[in-house]
């Protein structure tokens, strides 16, 4: 077969493969169509695996996750002043996940976000060297995670970008 037969052949396959990868890409990508209130399908999937395991509604109240040098901050607050219920609901989750996350138990975000969300596999080896506090706040409840391991900080931060981006509305960044 002479070069130039041999090129076009080359090309012909380069452009089926660009195909077939766009082909793939917006099937995978079609999984992340927004529903029509504006979610996308993977924030419905978290929500909807998120009341299974969180206590609180979802709808009343907001996570607001802030990276820190020495890792970060997530409070969970009551989207309304004074709802009692919602605070109290608050409160009792994030005091259990604070005692879990301080054993490197993680099975709860990992049942919400996936086993293969951003950070939690090397936050689940590392627990033993992050310091997990919980604290009351008028409004709900504050998670404070702290260590001086450079490695976990990182997973920290990715590990809160990935809650941001699949809680969608009800997450913001404490930036």
């Amino acid at each position: 077969m002479n070069s130039g037969k041999r090129r076009a052949l080359v090309a012909g396959a380069g452009v089926m493969i660009a195909g077939a990868v766009t082909a793939v890409a917006l099937v995978a990508g079609g999984s992340e169509q927004e529903p029509g209130d504006g979610r996308t399908e993977r924030q419905e999937l978290v929500a909807e695996r998120g009341r299974s395991v969180m206590p609180f509604d979802l709808e009343q109240t907001t996570h607001r996750f802030t990276p820190t040098a020495t890792g970060g901050t997530q409070d969970v607050v009551a989207d309304q002043r004074g709802d009692a219920e919602q605070i109290d609901l608050i409160r009792e989750h994030l005091r259990k996940e604070a005692a879990a996350f301080g054993r490197g138990d993680f099975a709860d975000p990992a049942r919400i976000h996936g086993a293969d969300m951003p950070g939690l596999a090397k936050l689940r080896d590392g627990y033993d060297r992050i310091e997990v506090t919980y604290e009351d706040r008028a409004d709900g409840a504050t998670l404070t995670y702290t260590t001086q391991d450079s490695a976990l900080v990182d997973a920290l931060h990715d590990w809160f970008e990935a809650q941001l981006g699949d809680h969608g509305a009800h997450a913001e960044s404490g930036h």
